[in-house]
């Protein structure tokens, strides 16, 4: 009798590849397992067993698998079934599935680079071979796989590398990210024995002869009077003109007191664990609402205000799953701006909770996802970006996504383009356990599903310690400008509110949703503005580097001096970014500090959260920035959030373009008056009558809800009818036509009137590829299933025809 297995290998391939096995491996092979196999006429892949069976392929000879690599399965049965699952839905192979799921190291292949350890390891342990090998990279500072074959004169030397990756003599090419450590800054006060007035003199008169310290105690007076801000040691010693002894010498005699003030609420320090805080009444009902609706529903939608204190209550939800001895999953729209999150988490649950996401290196996921195969108490929580769904999780109890209307949990490419938040959905199923979707202004799909009994819904109206929602203002700029009451892009009633904020020692967050310094530069004399040579867009300008630049493929040039059609010098900027805010506010108040938060500022590793620190340390007074800062972020000390034009994100092209600027705009606001004092937000636009700014500035999602969805019933598009955008690229514009326009026809000669394009998208070239669009509508009562199957036929005899074969398809479920 002959044995086979099925392996996935990371390929993107429609059917898989079956192998020829022996009797014995037949019996210590398992399904998720890993084994080496050949593809190809030459190359070796690492692919996963998905089923062992009898069944001889019928079109081919199977070849034999070249080694085993693992003693027992990576990969978990409900794995693969989630994996076929989104292989299924999102019109994918499991080939791209299993890329996108297993961490690099799991993933050797033929192209793999290999680096040396920087560490020294003891190299007694070694065995002859893996001595080679880590000798040879003293001589050379990498090595490819196929390298290594030669040195050792072997075909398979994936096993050698397996053995010097676990002694941890060399590293798979991935870049490593060193920790971040907060800088602390140094703060003083005068001691608290000082403060009744007699205690005061007495002290000034002891300090009689010592003229410098009597300095630096009147300093310290003048400057907590001028700016109400705790006062830097810094600081202190420049305005006094101190030298920094003499300030120690008055901490040493208890005159002043120094403190830090820790940037982050929480310090896990790994001693005890806190208690998690009580909950007030709201909180309360809210708990007990949501354990009752997972009584007859294993989907909740939490629809909670900003600062409502949604974390708290998942925290006791944790705490019920964990006592349950469940794992659960804690999903994000972006991990590198949760640190905050991470913290407070630690902080109630210690060393159990374990983070996952891309800025990891291999060797700290491969670790993450080895603790959660295991089951072990390091990783009962995890807490991670999208990509986490697909961790081998063996005891599933509850999933909680936050913020579970961001696009952030779509992704768009590579394939699988899947949606986190649905597929956790599916994933809390299959593991039977509960998933709680939360957010101050759900997605309409979401909020859609929960009016329609398919989800339990729960509601938190008041905001924690009953602070009062910001007061919302829509500032009209058409009249301000007619008036001439605009300084650069800052209205008269900006202004004032930002003066008196500052005044009281608040900090400001101004939003500006594009970064750069202008969008388009123009030329007075002919009008000509410069463009991308690769992509349809004119170049934005960037002052901190002096150049242009395309946001789409990266190109850039010099900021030239004069036009470069008809050489005139007279040069205009168009449009606005955060960069020229930036300067707006730094001109308009120079005596604060300003800082932008954008994607040019945050490239470093731990941009995101040395400015975030800065924020709350409060060394920044007024943060400029793009969409990064609403999501979710807690400031305790911001009292006035700025949107500097709400009208470019109205006028996108898109049907969801006004719910996207609804939920933005309520969650910048709910940056404001997150403590005691109610939060100030200011809405410039030259439409203040807009229906969202309206409902915006009211609070008001259900009248929002039902505008929208009236519209998306009216136009027949999600969550109304489902729908599947497919999109051509290739370099020759005549040839993307003929293609779309044949693909077009084929789908309508299927659907009818359900089809809309071929179109050419708002920026119609990328990167030198021209793209076009077709948009599949999926009626509720249509097969799903059966649409795909169909639009997967088309594609087929599409990429048979000869002519069609170099354009590339896209297929994208779900594409919002």
């Amino acid at each position: 009798m002959q044995y086979f297995i099925d392996v996935i290998i990371p390929v993107p391939l429609q059917k898989l590849f079956t192998y020829k096995i022996t009797l014995a491996e037949s019996d210590f092979l398992k399904s998720g397992m890993r084994v080496a196999v050949p593809f190809g006429k030459s190359k070796i892949y690492t692919g996963i067993v998905f089923k062992i069976h009898n069944d001889a392929p019928t079109a081919y000879e199977a070849k034999e698998i070249h080694q085993i690599l693992d003693d027992s399965s990576i990969v978990n049965e409900i794995q693969l079934q989630l994996w076929q699952w989104i292989s299924k839905y999102y019109m994918c192979t499991l080939g791209d599935v299993l890329r996108a799921a297993l961490p690099n190291a799991f993933i050797l292949e033929s192209e793999t680079v290999i680096t040396k350890n920087k560490d020294e390891i003891d190299e007694s342990i070694l065995k002859d071979d893996e001595f080679l090998v880590y000798e040879a990279l003293h001589h050379q500072s990498s090595l490819k796989i196929h390298d290594i074959s030669n040195i050792l004169d072997k075909k398979n030397v994936l096993p050698v590398i397996k053995r010097l990756i676990e002694k941890e003599a060399i590293l798979v090419e991935e870049e490593v990210y060193e920790k971040y450590k907060p800088k602390l800054v140094r703060y003083v006060k005068l001691h608290s024995n000082f403060s009744s007035e007699k205690a005061l003199q007495n002290l000034l008169e002891d300090l009689g002869r010592a003229h410098k310290q009597k300095e630096v105690v009147l300093s310290l007076f003048s400057i907590s009077a001028k700016t109400k801000k705790p006062v830097k040691v810094s600081d202190l010693s420049n305005e006094s003109g101190a030298s920094p002894a003499i300030i120690k010498a008055l901490i040493d005699k208890g005159v002043l007191e120094e403190y830090h003030i820790q940037t982050d609420r929480v310090e896990y320090s790994g001693e005890d664990n806190e208690d998690s805080k009580t909950l007030n009444e709201y909180q309360e009902k809210a708990l007990s609402d949501i354990q009752s609706s997972f009584q007859n529903h294993n989907v909740t939608l939490l629809h909670g205000v900003t600062s409502s204190g949604k974390t708290e209550i998942y925290v006791k939800l944790i705490e019920n799953a964990l006592n349950n001895n469940k794992q659960v999953l804690y999903l994000l729209p972006e991990i590198a701006l949760t640190t905050q999150l991470v913290t407070r988490l630690q902080n109630y649950f210690g060393e159990k909770v374990a983070i996952f996401h891309s800025k990891y290196s291999s060797y700290e996921r491969v670790e993450v996802w080895n603790n959660v195969l295991q089951n072990s108490a390091k990783a009962q929580i995890v807490l991670g970006a999208r990509s986490s769904i697909f961790l081998p999780f063996n005891n599933l109890g509850l999933i909680i996504v936050d913020e579970e209307h961001e696009q952030s949990f779509k992704q768009f490419d590579p394939a699988p383009r899947y949606h986190a938040r649905d597929t956790a959905v599916v994933l809390a199923n299959m593991h039977q356990s509960k998933i709680l979707l939360g957010s101050a202004t759900p997605s309409l799909e979401s909020y859609f599903n929960a009016k329609q009994n398919k989800y339990g819904f729960v509601e938190l109206m008041h905001r924690y310690n009953n602070v009062l929602m910001p007061d919302i203002e829509l500032v009209d700029i058409k009249d301000k400008l007619k008036k001439k009451r605009m300084k650069g892009h800052f209205s008269d009633r900006l202004i004032e509110e930002m003066t008196e904020t500052l005044n009281d020692g608040h900090q400001i967050i101004l939003f500006q949703n594009r970064r750069g310094f202008s969008p388009i530069i123009e030329c007075k004399t002919c009008g000509h503005s410069p463009q991308c040579p690769n992509c349809d867009v004119s170049l934005t300008y960037h002052q901190y580097r002096n150049q242009l630049r395309c946001h789409y493929c990266g190109y850039n040039s010099a900021m030239m001096q004069d036009c470069m059609a008809c050489g005139s010098q007279d040069l205009d900027n168009k449009g606005f970014g955060t960069e020229q805010i930036e300067e707006e506010v730094k001109t308009l108040f120079p005596d604060y500090k300003v800082a932008r938060m954008d994607l040019d500022t945050t490239r470093g590793k731990y941009g995101y959260e040395k400015i975030i620190t800065a924020l709350e340390q409060q060394e920044i007074d007024i943060l400029v920035g793009t969409q990064m800062l609403t999501k979710g972020l807690d400031f305790r000390n911001v009292k006035l959030v700025g949107i500097m034009n709400a009208d470019n994100m109205l006028n996108f092209p898109d049907f969801r373009a006004h719910e996207r600027s609804f939920q933005l705009m309520l969650q910048v606001s709910g940056r404001a008056g997150r403590t005691e004092e109610r939060g100030k937000v200011l809405i410039q636009t030259y439409n203040p009558h807009h229906n969202i700014l309206q409902q915006v500035s009211t609070n008001n999602y259900m009248d929002m809800f039902n505008e929208q969805m009236n519209d998306r019933y009216n136009y027949k598009y999600p969550p109304v009818y489902k729908q599947i955008k497919i999109t051509l690229k290739h370099k020759d514009y005549n040839r993307v036509e003929t293609a779309s326009i044949w693909f077009a026809k084929s789908l309508r000669q299927v659907f009818k009137e359900n089809v809309l394009g071929p179109e050419s998208p708002p920026i119609a070239r990328i990167r030198n590829q021209f793209h076009k669009n077709i948009l599949v509508k999926i009626p509720k009562d249509q097969s799903l299933s059966k649409t795909k199957e169909a639009i997967i036929k088309i594609n087929n005899s599409f990429s048979s025809v000869k002519d069609f074969r170099s354009v590339r398809v896209i297929l994208n479920v779900d594409n919002f």
